[in-house]
């Protein structure tokens, strides 16, 4: 079948398909469309890698964009937004406007409605729901790439009940899903009324096998010798024999996959010296380049390492990573100049990045619930190895398992080789999954009654593959008690409503229990200032008991109760993840404030409430952490919010130290300590320190939100502490810092020139502004005309040496590289 004989395409499509090489379609795609997919028909596509997924997705979204109508592709991941957004984009030729979306959890992504084709992260989708997209209405055809991730215990809730969703406002919606092949692929598609192409076709051969001793065996029973020097390692050869093999004039890539960051890192560095012996002089020059381009990204240890990496032609790729340094050396492997890249699983989650050998080093991995080390899924291990074997580059592909002894060997050609994947199953029926999902289902007007609520999630994946519909329903109950006792949904005869609250809570996209501690935490605050103002016989007979609350004022009274609270009155398990759910009090009045401590809203103590819930992840205590922090949480008692556990509650006590070190990570990116002393302090890469800076500011946006609607005083202090997480900066340079293309150190380096707030800048004599931007007249002039200067050019303005001096001393001056205004953590 040619792309030719597809009439239901816009005009000119089928022929770019042809002058892209797509002569004819592939097996499976042609089996897609001959099950309707390019007609309006919900197919499943379960099919290897790099078997052509995504033009199966484009033939059935260009066919309903000509049909009149708007498409959705839902990903699983940010960077994965990006790249096919810029790969549908070649479509805008033909008329077809194509968009992208994946932040911003309160936005109703109105200009999207002008969109045919539309990119979005499932978190996304579903926060365009519940804000009431109008758009959505119009959506004929909806793509879901990678739905076998709805087994993801943390992401999968969310695709499930999103798909779910879009099905009931849209009954005639087309739903294509694209997977990897999985066990079951049929009860997928029989959750979604669709068709079942499945296929173990690929476009070029793929070989698996073992390597052991001195060969590498294959599964078809053929053998590729693979010597192991005296002194090198499995990885190391395998990675130099396929750079050896040229095929028409170039030697093969890898991908290794290993099961920690620090093993991708040091993994990284030995292959650097295996790659680095097989550049020519062109490659080293454009690596040196590619380095000196990732050293600019972050001044962390770790872009330094990776810098080093890259300049000898290998790489490391983790989450530790700035999503910027992963975006180059994505980029780079795919031109061939990269060589080798080692990588934590993260890599193998659909981002295009293929190579002619894959070698899975590490089989096993730290599970904490399992206690010790665990073999991967077989559907992980396939995952991996599906990115071997680039078409159009590669006569084949090669994917290579390590064993010591031929005992290791038997094993991993049973559990992986021969081995079919694990069927999905759904991971909705868990009180954390479905807090959120329950109270968005209502406010959004899902259902009405808990009858309609069962009845409306009798439509996902879990109520078709379950018959025990009272273990849904039981947990659902619970659920309902939580969100009726927190105030954020009323419960009157048989009817749910969300409360004005509730509305705000599941519009921010918070998890409900990550907003009751924050209200908690709030409101505490606020009643300690309350206590304060009135008279000490007033305070005496009316101030607040040793949870924190009010004296004479009940849980039904304020609205809200925390998880604590719901447990000692209900039975309930505060959300069954363990956070919020502790006792607050201990008889040793430490319980509302540690100590009994009049407590002041500061930015740490903002930190640290949003550290603790559970829509953040914290930092882990390592070795000797606990007394530091303990000795932390005595000095600094009366600036936490909230409960605070005792000492002797050793789980709740250590949860609470694990968000007083992620409290005192942010705290130090916002008194603008340098990106490579906090990632050397917390044992973090940058990835991590803009991953929980991206978080707080966001959990903080929404506090600042619930503070407003509440009325509550804090709010200005929440308003601070979120833009000072968002620039990075102290309280003085929040008015310059919010110029955009400034930056946090440029902001520094023009305060300490004298040049104070805006309207300073938009005044300033341009010699200075030059000399405190180290004399780069592009950002100088970009920067003035952010700031709104009339006249921003620097044609023949010459930087104020003194200035530039000056603000080199500012971000410079201290021994350790970090910022000399700000002191060393105690």
């Amino acid at each position: 079948m040619k792309p030719s004989d597809l009439s239901t395409l816009p005009p000119g499509v089928p022929e770019a398909l042809e002058d892209e090489g797509v002569e004819e379609l592939y097996p499976p795609q042609a089996e897609a469309v001959e099950a309707g997919v390019a007609d309006g028909e919900s197919v499943v596509a379960s099919v290897p890698t790099a078997s052509g997924k995504t033009l199966i997705a484009e033939l059935a979204m260009l066919s309903a964009v000509q049909r009149g109508g708007k498409a959705l592709y839902i990903v699983p991941l940010r960077a994965l937004a990006s790249e096919k957004k810029a790969e549908f984009e070649r479509w805008e030729e033909f008329g077809v406007d194509v968009g992208v979306s994946t932040g911003n959890y309160e936005s109703d992504g109105e200009w999207l409605a002008s969109r045919d084709v539309i990119v979005a992260t499932s978190e996304k989708v579903d926060s365009l729901v519940r804000n009431g997209a109008a758009w959505v209405d119009d959506l004929t055809c909806v793509v879901s790439d990678e739905v076998h991730l709805v087994d993801d215990s943390h992401r999968g809730p969310t695709l499930e009940v999103t798909l779910a969703k879009l099905r009931r406002v849209n009954p005639g919606l087309q739903v294509v899903a694209l997977s990897a092949t999985v066990g079951n692929a049929d009860e997928v598609a029989d959750w979604l009324d669709a068709d079942l192409v499945q296929s173990d076709w690929r476009p070029i051969d793929l070989k698996t096998g073992v390597h052991y001793g001195n060969a590498v065996n294959f599964d078809d029973g053929s053998q590729r010798e693979v010597p192991v020097g005296t002194g090198e390692k499995q990885t190391e050869s395998l990675v130099a024999d396929a750079l050896d093999e040229r095929i028409d004039g170039q030697g093969g890539s890898s991908l290794v996959f290993v099961n920690s960051r620090r093993n991708a890192e040091g993994a990284a560095k030995r292959m650097a010296e295996v790659t680095s012996r097989r550049l020519d002089a062109g490659e080293k020059n454009d690596l040196r380049e590619l380095a000196a381009e990732i050293r600019d990204v972050s001044d962390a240890d770790t872009s330094e390492d990776l810098a080093r990496c890259v300049e000898k032609g290998a790489a490391f790729h983790h989450a530790g990573l700035a999503s910027e340094h992963r975006s180059l050396v994505e980029d780079a492997f795919r031109d061939r100049l990269v060589k080798c890249i080692c990588a934590t699983p993260t890599l193998a989650a659909g981002v295009n990045t293929p190579a002619r050998r894959v070698i899975v080093r590490d089989w096993k991995r730290y599970d904490g619930e399992f206690g010790g080390m665990k073999p991967l899924d077989t559907l992980e291990v396939h995952q991996m190895m599906g990115r071997a074997g680039r078409p159009g580059l590669d006569p084949y592909g090669e994917a290579i398992l390590l064993a010591k002894d031929r005992d290791t060997m038997d094993e991993l050609f049973e559990r992986y080789l021969w081995a079919e994947p694990e069927a999905v199953r759904s991971k909705l029926a868990a009180e954390p999954a479905l807090r959120t999902h329950v109270l968005a289902t209502v406010a959004s007007g899902f259902a009405t009654s808990r009858e309609g609520l069962l009845d409306f999630l009798d439509r996902t994946l879990y109520a078709s593959q379950t018959d025990d519909d009272a273990r849904l329903a039981e947990v659902t109950d619970r659920v309902l008690e939580y969100l009726e006792v927190n105030g954020f949904l009323d419960r009157e005869g048989g009817s749910l409503t969300a409360t004005g609250i509730g509305h705000t809570v599941s519009r921010l996209y918070l998890d409900p229990m990550s907003a009751a501690e924050i209200i908690d935490g709030l409101e505490a605050a606020e009643a300690d200032a309350e206590s304060l103002r009135q008279s000490p016989a007033d305070r005496q007979s009316g101030g607040r008991d040793a949870e924190g609350v009010d004296a004479g004022v009940t849980a039904g009274e304020t609205g809200f109760v925390t998880g604590n609270e719901l447990a000692a009155s209900s039975g309930a398990d505060g959300g069954g993840d363990g956070r919020g759910g502790e006792d607050a009090g201990d008889g040793s009045g430490r319980a509302g404030g540690a100590g009994g401590t009049e407590r002041t809203v500061t930015p740490l103590g903002l930190y640290h409430l949003v550290s603790r819930t559970p829509d953040m992840y914290q930092l882990y205590l390592k070795s000797g952490d606990r007394e530091t922090y303990e000795e932390e949480f005595y000095e600094r008692e009366g600036e936490f919010l909230g409960h605070a556990p005792s000492e002797f509650e050793d789980v709740a006590f250590e949860e609470w130290l694990s968000a007083l070190k992620t409290a005192r990570l942010l705290e130090d990116w916002a008194s603008e300590l340098d990106e490579d002393r906090i990632a050397e302090r917390y044992g973090v890469g940058p990835g991590d320190i803009h991953g929980k800076v991206d978080t707080a500011e966001w959990l903080l946006g929404a506090a600042e939100r619930l503070s407003a609607e509440l009325d509550l005083d804090s709010t200005i202090a929440v308003r601070e502490a979120r833009k000072r997480v968002e620039y990075g900066v102290g309280e003085e340079l929040l008015d310059l810092a919010g110029v955009r293309g400034l930056g946090r150190k440029r902001a520094r380096r023009l305060h300490e020139a004298g040049i104070e707030t805006r309207a300073d800048l938009r005044e300033a004599d341009k010699p200075v502004v030059l000399g405190a931007l180290r004399g780069r007249r592009r950002t100088a002039e970009r920067v003035l005309e952010n700031v709104g200067r009339k006249d921003p050019s620097m044609d023949g303005v010459r930087k104020d040496a003194g200035a530039s001096a000056a603000a080199t001393a500012a971000v410079e001056g201290d021994d350790e590289g970090g910022q000399a205004t700000f002191g060393d953590f105690s």
